[in-house]
């Protein structure tokens, strides 16, 4: 397999094929990203494509899952992703689901029947960075989406019978915006009321925008415990019919629930570790990660 850069994946792709088809983000502007700033964006030709498809059918593996990286693969044109998509299952028999990052951008430019075309070739799953659901700390990101855009992207995934799966990063209102990005965004988790929710913690990388806003102090991070005391406030205002996950590398306090079920269960487990103040109860930092 020939991949270009740094390749990231879902925690749930894990022992998914990893296959690039393009390099880098279209967007590639959103002040808290590292990871594609040292990579021009390009769709990858069919016969690259092709070729790495033909070494993972030609391994022996039982091949089930395939993950379609980089960071929104989704943007490709239309007829390129179908043909991906059509070489994926006759290359691969065993092949049940693939999977593909997006932006609202890359949702918006299918069509309905784009999507459902796309779903019926087995794109399972969407994931969608929502980040945030407060208009201004959209804004100040630079995400390049609004509420209403991210929404109707995200409505347009299940609509066409595809999983969503949204992730949002605790932390990324800082200190001036963190009640407002956490009611926020429990609204449009709400509205959304998508299949799985990846809750991360923004970690400051030194060399991206949001560093700089730390460094000129425009940025106050939240403490430990002030993003468990946000991640209350979202998880609080959040109501939908799916799992809500906070067990990334990068958050303190790892958590899995199944909504609305289990939902009183973590909010009380949540107000006890509050109220206790402990940090050995929490993820040491040396354990945290993008």
């Amino acid at each position: 397999m020939k991949y270009e850069g740094v390749i990231i994946r879902p925690p749930s792709e894990a022992n998914s094929l990893i296959v690039q088809i393009t390099v880098g983000c279209s967007h590639n502007r959103c002040t808290f990203c590292p990871t594609y700033k040292a990579k021009r964006f390009r769709i990858k030709t069919f016969e690259e494509i092709k070729e790495d498809i033909d070494e993972a059918a030609q391994s022996g593996w039982a091949i089930e899952r395939v993950f379609l990286a980089d960071g929104d693969a989704l943007i490709c044109p239309q007829p390129r992703l179908m043909e991906i998509m059509d070489y994926l299952n006759e290359r691969l028999p065993r092949l049940r689901r693939v999977g593909i990052y997006a932006n609202a951008k890359g949702v918006l430019k299918k069509t309905a029947d784009e999507l459902r075309e796309l779903k019926e070739a087995k794109l399972g799953i969407i994931y969608l960075g929502v980040e945030s659901g407060d208009e201004a700390v959209l804004e100040r990101v630079r995400k390049g989406a609004t509420y209403e855009r991210l929404l109707q992207a995200g409505r347009m995934a299940k609509e066409a019978g595809i999983k969503l799966s949204v992730t949002v990063l605790l932390g990324i209102g800082g200190r001036e915006r963190s009640r407002e990005h956490a009611l926020a965004t429990g609204r449009i988790l709400t509205e959304l009321d998508p299949d799985y929710v990846g809750a991360l913690s923004v970690m400051i990388v030194p060399g991206t925008p949001l560093y700089e806003e730390q460094v000129q102090g425009r940025f106050v991070p939240l403490t430990p415990f002030e993003l468990i005391e946000e991640l209350r406030i979202m998880l609080a205002n959040t109501d939908m019919h799916g799992l809500f996950f906070s067990n990334h590398a990068s958050n303190y306090l790892p958590l899995k629930v199944r909504m609305p079920k289990d939902k009183e269960t973590a909010l009380q487990l949540i107000d006890e570790i509050v109220a206790k103040r402990d940090p050995a109860l929490l993820r040491p930092d040396y354990l945290r990660a993008l």
